[in-house]
């Protein structure tokens, strides 16, 4: 784009850094392949890459990029179509598109159009040297403070998904059920992954099953293994992603769970939850939270049946869920002032939970432990 003639390959070599034939025959051709490879990716990102000669005379193919061709022109953007932009771009709470985003607000910005209002805040790489966020103002976007919209989407699986619907990969996930406390090995052609009444989805070919079927991210058990090669993937015609999901998506089953909160924390737990037995004061466990005399709490059974036998600085509480991963990453956030005695999912969740945390900190103790480790 610095100068409107074409430019041989040899040009290209002898002026940009890095990119030097070489003397050999071994590093000139290793050169030839990746001017070759670096030329089709230019293309395929929709760059436009002229060729043709300066002269008549000349035998050897030159290229260019036309800056009136590539170039983004002066952006003028109305105060309203800026403050949408600038809040779009800060709505995703992950990281795999708020990187994304941002790079687009500062393209947008670099073509002098007016967005703004913090949109880059945090950003690894964003920040003006006067400690701003190196965005102008934006008029009319003040009126949103106090507004900051976010798009959940913490789900461990949301990531991987996404990846392998650009890649068009098929993957393979354990995958928990409603209802059920292990977890099925599953293998998906994805199609989509869709936000559908607060939940996200991933949409797809079930490879075993040989049916369409959809998944909620949040029963995902397990990492998301990308298998086969990319681009093997194709969305049919015919498909209709969101009618998929709307019409297949299993309506949320609210249950309760029955929790043992220790006094003075769980506040968020229990302003929405009720206590259990009030007039009965927890006794002292024995070895084991539950004895083996049967009862009931709440007019249902916990546990085959059994008793609890809450410890003296904990109240017995009951809260419904629907969502049971969701429900599990928030009590595990406790840590040891919350205990689920039911119901058995949400308990197994909890516990897997747990125990992924404390293998994960053994790990750094061990590798801290080694000289060098990280």
């Amino acid at each position: 784009m610095a100068t409107s003639r074409f430019l041989t390959v040899s040009q290209l070599g002898e002026l940009v850094e890095g990119y030097e034939p070489g003397v050999t025959e071994e590093e000139q051709e290793a050169f030839r392949r990746m001017f070759e490879r670096d030329k089709a990716y230019l293309r395929e990102i929709g760059i436009p890459l002229e060729t043709g000669a300066d002269s008549a005379f000349s035998d050897e193919v030159g290229y260019r990029i036309r800056r009136g061709d590539y170039a983004l022109p002066d952006i003028a953007l109305a105060p309203d179509e800026a403050a949408a932009l600038a809040l779009a771009g800060s709505l995703w709470s992950t990281t795999a598109l708020a990187g994304p985003a941002a790079s687009a607000l500062r393209k947008l910005a670099a073509g002098r159009a007016a967005v703004g209002g913090g949109a880059d805040r945090g950003g690894a790489d964003g920040g003006g040297p006067d400690g701003s966020d190196g965005f102008a103002p934006l008029n009319g976007l003040d009126t949103l403070d106090g507004f900051e919209p976010r798009v959940d989407a913490r789900d461990p699986a949301f990531e991987p998904c996404l990846a392998a619907v650009q890649a068009g990969r098929a993957i393979r996930f354990p995958y928990r059920k409603v209802g059920e406390i292990g977890a099925a090995e599953r293998h998906v052609e994805p199609w989509g992954v869709l936000s559908w009444r607060g939940r996200w989805y991933l949409a797809g070919h079930d490879v075993v099953r040989g049916a369409p079927r959809v998944f909620r991210l949040s029963r995902f058990a397990g990492p998301v293994r990308p298998v086969g090669p990319g681009g093997a993937v194709r969305v049919p015609p015919d498909v209709d992603l969101y009618a998929m999901v709307s019409t297949e998506a299993p309506p949320d089953r609210v249950r309760t769970a029955t929790l043992a909160v220790r006094r003075g924390t769980g506040h968020a737990l229990r302003r929405g939850a009720r206590p259990v037995h009030p007039a009965c004061p927890p006794t002292e466990p024995p070895p084991g939270l539950l004895t083996g005399l049967p009862a009931e709490v709440g007019g249902r059974p916990v546990e085959a049946g059994r008793r609890p036998v809450v410890p003296a600085d904990m109240d017995l509480v009951e809260r419904e869920f629907a969502d049971t991963e969701r429900f599990a990453r928030w009590i595990v956030g406790s840590g040891p002032d919350v205990l689920v005695l039911g119901p058995p999912e949400l308990r197994a969740a909890v516990v897997a939970r747990l125990r992924a945390a404390a293998a994960g900190t053994a790990g750094a103790q061990a590798a801290a432990a080694v000289p060098g480790g990280r």
